[in-house]
């Protein structure tokens, strides 16, 4: 079981989405799964989602119709097998020690819940 899930819903985001990915799993934290949720994307996202998936035993992919991006964190809080939940958009990226800090973070105050600041970046 992993130590956390981390969960993207991916909704038309194709020109973002790879560096979305690469960002999540070259993590120097590597205890996670990765749940991807295409929420009825019509460009190309949920077949690259697949592809992922099939390059990365961490992956999984579910696809749903459009349901919003709250409908799909649900289901994917729902497939999630960690102990930790990690709630990514498929337009952000993350820098390579993210989930390491946070999760020392939480271990060390005993906290139940972390979170990181943005940079909005155009």
């Amino acid at each position: 079981m992993p130590e956390v899930s981390i969960i993207i819903p991916v909704y038309n985001v194709i020109k973002y989405f790879e560096k979305c990915m690469e960002s999540v799993l070259s993590q120097k934290m590597q205890d996670f799964e990765v749940i991807l949720i295409d929420d009825g994307s019509t460009d190309g996202s949920g077949a690259l989602c697949d592809q992922i998936a099939g390059e990365d035993s961490r992956v999984r992919v579910f696809h749903k119709e459009n349901g919003g991006v709250s409908s799909a964190r649900n289901l994917g809080m729902a497939q999630a097998r960690g102990t930790y939940l990690s709630l990514v958009d498929a337009d952000d990226w993350l820098p390579a020690d993210a989930l390491e800090t946070l999760y020392r973070a939480l271990r060390e105050a005993g906290a139940d819940t972390a979170g990181g600041a943005h940079n909005r970046v155009e």
